[in-house]
C-alpha cells in the first residue's frame, strides 16, 4: 500500500546548543549537509508537501535546502522548544491530509527505505492512529505518523515535550515499525558523538 498523499513535517528549528558553536544539521553526511539529506529523503517518499520548521531567517539552514521543493516554516519562537515548531507545522498542513509524518532532522542513520517502511505500514482502516519507527530491539523512535484526528491536539502544546502526551495517550492505538539497528533513535548532539559516529562510518 502506497501512502503518497501523506505530508511530512521535518523539525529543523532547534538551536544545536550542545555542539559548542557548530550546527549539527549542517554537518556533512553522504556528501551533503544533514538537513539537505533529510529534506531530500522526505521529498522522495511522498507526493504531498514537505514542511520544514526552521529558525527565523536569516539562518544558514535556509541555504542548505535551497532549490528543494519544500515548504519553509519559520519558527520565530523556536527558543521555546520543539512544541513551537509542532504548533506551526501542524497548523500549516493541507486541510485534507489524512495523516502526517513527523521526522527529526538530526537522525543521520535513517534511510529512505526506513521512511518508506513506516509509510507503507499506515492503514487508516485499522484501529490505529499512530505509526512509529522503532529500533531493531523494539525501542520507540522516529519517524512518527499521526492520523488527522490528532492534528488539533498540537495547537495547544507549549514547551519542549515534543508531543509526548499525545503519543502516550494513544499508546494502545500505536503500531511500532521495527527499523534496522538504532536507525530510529540515534541522534548526534555533541561534537564527541559526531566524532564517534564518523569513526564508525568512515565512508559517510
Amino acid at each position: 500500500m502506497h501512502n503518497l498523499n501523506i505530508p511530512i513535517i521535518l523539525l529543523a528549528a532547534g538551536q544545536s546548543s550542545r555542539m559548542r558553536g557548530r550546527d549539527k544539521l549542517l554537518e556533512m553526511v553522504d556528501g551533503q549537509p544533514l538537513l539537505r539529506r533529510q529534506a531530500a529523503m522526505a521529498l522522495a517518499v511522498t507526493d504531498a508537501p514537505v514542511l520544514v520548521a526552521l529558525p527565523a531567517a536569516p539562518h544558514p539552514r535556509y541555504d542548505a535546502i535551497e532549490g528543494l521543493a519544500v515548504t519553509q516554516v519559520p519558527v520565530p519562537d523556536a527558543a521555546e522548544g520543539m512544541n513551537a515548531s509542532l504548533r506551526r507545522c501542524f497548523a500549516a498542513l493541507p486541510q485534507d491530509a489524512p495523516a502526517a509524518m513527523l521526522l527529526l532532522a538530526d537522525l543521520p542513520e535513517l534511510t529512505q527505505i526506513d521512511l518508506n517502511k513506516v509509510m507503507q505500514s499506515i492503514d487508516l482502516k485499522l484501529d490505529k492512529s499512530i505509526w512509529r519507527g522503532a529500533t531493531s530491539s523494539g525501542k520507540p523512535g522516529h519517524p512518527i505518523v499521526f492520523a488527522a484526528e490528532h492534528f488539533g491536539k498540537f495547537a495547544s502544546l507549549t514547551g519542549d515535550s515534543g508531543g509526548r502526551d499525545i503519543v502516550a495517550a494513544a499508546r494502545d492505538k500505536t503500531l511500532f515499525v521495527p527499523l534496522p539497528d538504532d536507525h530510529a533513535r540515534r541522534d548526534l548532539d555533541t561534537p564527541e558523538e559526531w566524532a564517534i559516529w564518523r569513526a564508525e562510518n568512515p565512508r559517510r
